[in-house]
């Protein structure tokens, strides 16, 4: 039987949970005080994933970059290759919040998106 003690970031709470496994398996997670907690707990030790934040090239901008973000949470695991692939783009200017600048980032079926609107 594993333990892994983890800080949870489900809400601004913060809790020590403590999960513990049988193999891959989520036996019992204590520690926390809401339900995200519970569900983070199982998800970060059987399949962590994150929100990735970054800034991506803007050719004849306002600004020399866009701020972007993943849509929903990738792979823990795909992070990096995330970064590699948007070293490589360079979008054009105006751009709008919410607009894709990236489809199926790393091939997880999430799109990287503008979070601030950047003009000509």
């Amino acid at each position: 039987m594993e333990k892994r003690i983890l800080t949870c970031i489900g809400c601004p709470m913060g809790c020590e949970l403590t999960v513990e496994l049988d193999g891959e398996t989520v036996t019992s997670i204590s520690g926390y005080t809401c339900k995200r907690g519970k569900i983070y707990g199982e998800k970060e030790v059987t399949h962590p994933t994150r929100i990735v934040t970054t800034t991506v090239r803007i050719a004849r901008g306002a600004a020399p970059v866009v701020p972007v973000k993943t849509k929903e949470d990738i792979p823990k695991d795909k992070i990096f290759q995330c970064i590699r692939e948007l070293k490589n783009v360079t979008v054009q200017a105006p751009v709008r919040a919410g607009e894709a600048v990236l489809k199926n980032v790393a091939g997880t079926g999430v799109d990287v998106i503008a979070v601030k609107t950047v003009g000509e």
